[in-house]
């Protein structure tokens, strides 16, 4: 892992040390910085280093130093294209470098080269002979991207602290279209950002500059689509055991790193998965576990993880995250996020990742199963959600959704509450909203009360309706399954991956996202994936030979803190921490609503504290968790 920050056009090699230096703890190994001498072309790099420690430093070019990069992320088939380069008589300076394999990707290949590379990453290459530079993200987004385009110039980086400290976005302002956004998803979704004129680069996306115009052109090389419509060959026992093979080799796949390597244990099927696949190449010396526990049995999985420790035989590390470590280290957290993420288990997640990091430093995650494979809630409170839709008249919905907001409030994980009062909110709406108002904070009515405007729905969900149009499959499950893993996945779940991870400089993998696991999935129907009660059906018959029973079977919990509970012991954010276009006493009246047991605020009043403890443009975001 490492970060990367440049720009094309007006500024000086100061103002790139600036943005590289709020990526320190993205990369705390090393640095480079390049200033090309006829084009204005800029570009900065901190380094983690992972893979070929001696020869990975960047910027890296090619042997006719014509092109070169700077990267953040790992190449998993680095090898394959390897050979396949050097056949075509290219020569590498490196031994095994998988930078180096960009620039002679590239130069065979031009943007050809995206599509063949399987891993996470996030790169500027430099193309001097073209005068162009070209920005490209992976598939998922696992790893972030930035970038700000003006008349004189175009300014990139891994994190928006970095972008902030280029002249050209001081005194940047904030969105209030991107904020209201952000309380109806719980997420920035692409690409808002919290800042006017900042943009995220689209997952599957790269973006070509030329250098002495400065005109930009932005193109999609690769989206995720469902097309079950053409399923692999076969039955569902057939597919099964071929997941089982693709599984086991992408995690094979991502075992190589010349530094400490361990495994984040939940204890859930995904997690537990890819550790026992691990374990049947890793000396059971080399398994090194890390898991995160609660005080509270509605969200404590650490006996799960530590049943599937003691399987495998792994040296297994616990950690318990309660309210006295939370609230200790909530205002740090907040404040060295680079972007407001509206999902509370950021928390427990940085801590996870810190204990980790005083370990090793590459962690493989179970990311990606429960968007590939059905494995959410709401895929079985949607489709109820539906059939109540379709049976029970509209008239009435309005006094039943009354009724259930007056169940008794719980601050368990998932309580019913919670659950009906979600699966209901929506109904009165398209279903293509369905998917963003489960998740959201604020219904459009709140949202227009906290702006203290009207707000049009259509804009505030367009990107949940482009997608629920764009999807190919006419089935609900297929439609959830595009929502959640085109923008809640993106967005939302590698976000916070990403900057729990970052912020102790620990590099996270996900063997779920290799391309062939994902290409495969997105050709199973989705009669498969969810059978009646049973999500990620299809991932369970892979697994069966694998895992206990108890783990196997297990009802998903999901890794959250007790939010709602712990909310009631802490302090709302004072009057001078103001966020622009926000109605403070409005949140606060929600903050008493909530201590109170009134109604069920959690998810808003998350929001608001973190925006309140957001970086700010200038502020200094190089100290390290922990």
């Amino acid at each position: 892992m490492c970060g990367i920050a440049g720009f094309v056009g007006n500024g000086n090699e100061g103002n790139l040390r600036e943005m590289t230096s709020a990526l320190v703890h993205r990369g705390p190994d090393g640095e480079g910085y390049y200033n090309d001498a006829y084009l204005p072309v800029f570009l900065g790099f901190r380094r983690l280093s992972v893979i070929d420690p001696d020869g990975g430093n960047q910027p890296l070019w090619d042997d006719e130093n014509t092109i070169a990069v700077i990267f953040n992320g790992e190449i998993y088939n680095h090898r394959a294209l390897r050979h396949e380069l050097e056949a075509l008589g290219h020569r590498f300076r490196t031994d095994h470098s998988d930078t180096e394999v960009l620039v002679h990707g590239y130069k065979a290949w031009g943007a050809g080269m995206f599509q063949r590379l399987n891993g996470m990453f996030a790169l500027a290459l430099f193309d001097q002979r073209k005068g162009k530079v070209i920005l490209a993200r992976d598939r998922f987004g696992e790893k972030p991207l930035y970038y700000a385009q003006f008349k004189n110039v175009v300014v990139f980086g891994s994190e928006l602290s970095a972008l902030l400290q280029h002249p050209a976005l001081y005194g940047v302002s904030i969105s209030k279209k991107a904020l209201q956004k952000f309380f109806a998803h719980n997420f920035f979704p692409t690409p808002h950002t919290p800042y006017i004129g900042v943009s995220k680069m689209p997952p599957g996306h790269y973006l070509e500059i030329d250098a002495s115009s400065l005109e930009t052109t932005i193109k999609r090389y690769w989206r995720f689509d469902i097309t079950a419509e053409d399923p692999p060959d076969g039955n569902p026992a057939d597919w099964a055991s071929e997941l089982e093979h693709l599984i086991k080799t992408a995690v094979l796949g991502r075992l190589e790193a010349d530094v400490p390597l361990g495994f984040l244990l939940s204890g859930g099927l995904d997690s537990s998965g890819i550790l026992s696949f691990a374990a049947e190449t890793l000396p059971r010396i080399k398994l090194k576990t890390f898991s995160m526990g609660f005080e509270d049995n509605s969200f404590d999985e650490s006996a799960y993880a530590e049943t599937m420790a003691m399987r495998v035989g792994s040296i297994h590390h616990k950690e318990i995250c309660d309210l006295d470590s939370a609230r200790n280290s909530l205002t740090k957290i907040l404040s060295r996020l680079d972007e407001p993420l509206g999902d509370s288990s950021i928390i427990p997640t940085a801590h996870l990742c810190a204990f980790t990091r005083n370990h090793v430093t590459v962690a493989i995650s179970g990311d990606g199963g429960d968007e590939l494979f059905a494995g959410y809630d709401p895929f079985r409170v949607l489709a109820r959600a539906r059939l109540y839709d379709k049976w029970v008249p509209r008239v009435i919905h309005g006094a039943i959704k009354v009724m259930a907001a007056r169940l008794p409030l719980s601050d368990s994980n998932m309580s019913l509450d919670f659950i009906l009062n979600r699966g209901l909110r929506g109904l009165k709406h398209h279903p293509a909203m369905w998917n963003p108002l489960w998740l959201g904070a604020l219904e459009p009515q709140d949202i227009a009360e906290l702006f203290a405007e009207k707000v049009d729905e259509e804009e505030l969900f367009s990107e949940a309706i482009a997608a629920w149009d764009a999807c190919k499959s006419p089935h609900l499950v297929d439609r959830v399954l595009d929502f959640y893993t085109r923008f809640y996945f993106s967005d939302g779940i590698l976000t916070k991956s990403d900057r729990a991870s970052m912020l102790s400089s620990l590099e996270v993998r996900a063997p779920f996202l290799d391309n062939a696991v994902v290409n495969f999935a997105q050709r199973l129907p989705w009669q498969v994936k969810i059978k009646g009660r049973v999500t990620k059906w299809i991932l369970r018959k892979a697994l069966t030979d694998h895992l206990p029973k108890e783990v196997l079977n297990r009802k998903k919990k999901g890794f959250g803190m007790p939010l709602a509970r712990w909310l009631k012991h802490m302090k709302p954010p004072t009057s001078e921490l103001s966020v622009p276009h926000l109605d403070h006493n409005w949140l606060s009246e929600r903050w008493v609503e909530h201590t109170l047991g009134l109604r069920d605020n959690r998810l808003a009043l998350w929001n608001w504290m973190a925006l309140v403890h957001a970086p700010r443009a200038g502020t200094d975001q190089s100290d390290r968790l922990g």
